[in-house]
């Protein structure tokens, strides 16, 4: 389609190819050697990639990844920029809103039109003669005002978890060694040893080819110590109808026993706050001897926060590390008492509601944001009346 012509469907929408709403270019080579300590953006195709004292586009702007297995990504810039090579950039946006225009590259998923082989690629002359339909200038600002709103209040929400989490991080630090007390209580934490207040056995069995959504028991395999739970497991999402897995307390403490990933924390402790839960290996169950002597949840989060360095000296191997629970034994602990244990735990506790709660509206704020995209940007809902309208009125 060489000409451009109005939408029998949406009228002042434009049917029209994609090269007629912008031209592309390759960015340009930018070596390390090259770059100049700055504050210009260099735009790749992952998004922004450090900084640079020269710009040679002017903001704002939009890249699309050009190669990598970012291809196809859209970004956008205020601000003047360095178009790095694995990208594509905009040079002209043929009188479109560059706002909108980032949108509207979004939702076309480029990534689907990879022309090269081993290494992915995206050619322009590829994508240039794709059919779309675009809204006039006006409408483009208003649509893309909308959706820069709602990403407005995606990171302010962002931000906010962000604070939240620092917040209760550093409200650990203070409780849980006892540089900061909550009021109505004083006196001096007392020195024990994990196994005076505890003792330390090992889970057994369940592989993962025995557990799913469904069966007669309730278990937790290792792994998700790593991906699955917080420090207080209170709802168990796993079950099995085998006989394996040692049977859990309320109470118990759960560590990894053992792990093959680089990297990977096994100074980390979850409290389970249920009862009869098949326990599967390679996963330490700490047990108190008195629920009326040690509250679960604050021994776990005392043990990664405060004992993380020197649970982390005592793991053992080089290919697959190794967590004994016999070596946790000797373990000294500075312990305040049962009620002021309670106490903290609830404190933490109420905070991790609060972030767990703050959590859920990013996630629900993404997804009317994809139906607001799917919407707008194929004029099924518009926010200015169309010509014809006005002109009834």
């Amino acid at each position: 389609m060489s000409t451009l012509e109005v939408s029998s469907s949406l009228r002042g929408w434009t049917n029209c190819t994609l090269k007629e709403v912008v031209s592309l270019q390759r960015g340009h080579d930018l070596t390390d050697a090259q770059r100049h300590p700055g504050d210009v953006p260099v735009m790749s195709a992952a998004g922004q990639n450090g900084f640079h004292d020269t710009a040679i586009v002017r903001g704002p702007g939009v890249v699309v990844g050009r190669s990598g297995a970012s291809i196809g990504r859209v970004h956008y810039c205020k601000t003047d920029f360095w178009p790095h090579n694995t990208a594509l950039y905009v040079t002209d946006f043929h009188g479109n809103v560059p706002l909108f225009t980032f949108y509207f590259l979004r939702r076309l998923h480029l990534s689907r039109y990879n022309s090269g082989g081993a290494q992915p690629s995206l050619n322009r002359n590829f994508i240039y003669p794709l059919d779309v339909t675009i809204p006039q200038p006006k409408e483009q600002q208003t649509i893309a005002a909308a959706l820069s709103d709602v990403d407005g209040l995606i990171g302010a929400l962002d931000k906010l978890i962000a604070k939240k989490r620092a917040i209760k991080q550093a409200a650990m630090q203070q409780l849980l060694t006892g540089k900061t007390r909550l009021p109505g209580f004083s006196g001096e934490w007392k020195s024990t040893s994990l196994g005076d207040i505890a003792s330390v056995s090992k889970g057994s069995g369940l592989s993962k080819s025995v557990v799913g959504e469904s069966g007669s028991r309730k278990c937790v395999l290792y792994g998700e110590l790593f991906t699955t739970y917080g420090s207080r497991i209170d709802e168990v999402f796993s079950r099995t109808d085998s006989e394996d897995g040692r049977p859990s307390h309320v109470g118990d403490i759960l560590m990894p026993g053992s792990t093959t990933t680089v990297g990977a924390d096994l100074a980390k402790a979850f409290a389970l706050l249920d009862d009869g839960v098949a326990i599967g290996g390679d996963i330490n169950i700490i047990r108190p001897h008195s629920s009326d002597r040690v509250c679960s949840a604050f021994l776990a989060d005392y043990l990664t926060e405060v004992k993380k360095a020197e649970i982390t000296a005592r793991t053992q191997g080089i290919t697959i590390i190794h967590l004994y629970g016999r070596d946790l034994l000797d373990l000294e602990l500075e312990l305040p008492p049962f009620p002021e244990q309670t106490a903290i735990a609830t404190v933490l506790s109420d905070m991790d509601a609060e972030i767990a709660a703050l959590e859920r509206r990013p996630d629900k704020t993404k997804q009317f944001k994809q139906g607001m995209m799917q919407s707008l940007l194929t004029g099924r809902v518009r926010l200015l009346d169309p010509p014809e309208a006005k002109a009834k009125v």
